[in-house]
């Protein structure tokens, strides 16, 4: 479990992962001196660990790079973890920015709908003004131009089959 062992492990671990880095930046190997300084009954797990990590640390340094090889290698991957790692500032913006044209596409899409309905009412309001039009004409006595509504009529199912 997490218990007390467990998380002073871990805290010697981050403690060591710490030194190494300064190590490295360094440039200098020095010796580790903690092993005389774990407790007794757990000194078996932290020179397992220790282990674990010298291993790990062959691995990574097995394949042998000329330096120039070395340095083209090293530039990318700093880089790309420049690249990679984000303050919360930069993600912020970022989600700032996604909402942003998350927005105005969505402002598009709705002017897009509006002026298509627009355009839909308005050809609907001319039809029926031509076809009030065509209906409402009357003859020189007054009455209703029963051939041009049967003209329209006709004119209306043609445009229907």
């Amino acid at each position: 479990g997490q218990g007390f062992a467990f998380r002073r492990k871990q805290k010697i671990q981050r403690e060591y992962r710490k030194l190494l880095k300064r190590e490295r930046k360094v440039g200098t190997q020095r010796d580790i001196q903690f092993t005389d300084t774990y407790p007794e009954h757990l000194k078996h797990l932290y020179l397992a660990e220790e282990e674990k990590l010298k291993k790990q640390r062959k691995a990574t340094n097995d394949p042998v790079l000329s330096e120039e090889k070395l340095n083209k290698v090293v530039e990318p991957v700093t880089t790309e973890r420049k690249f990679k790692k984000k303050t919360s500032n930069q993600k912020a913006k970022e989600e700032y920015e996604k909402i942003k044209a998350e927005r105005a596409r969505k402002k598009e899409e709705a002017e897009k709908r509006k002026q298509q309905r627009e355009e839909a009412r308005r050809l609907y309001k001319q039809k029926k003004l031509e076809a009030y039009k065509i209906l409402s004409k009357k003859t020189k006595k007054g009455q209703p131009n029963l051939n041009l509504q049967m003209e329209f009529l006709l004119q209306k199912i043609q445009q229907n089959t």
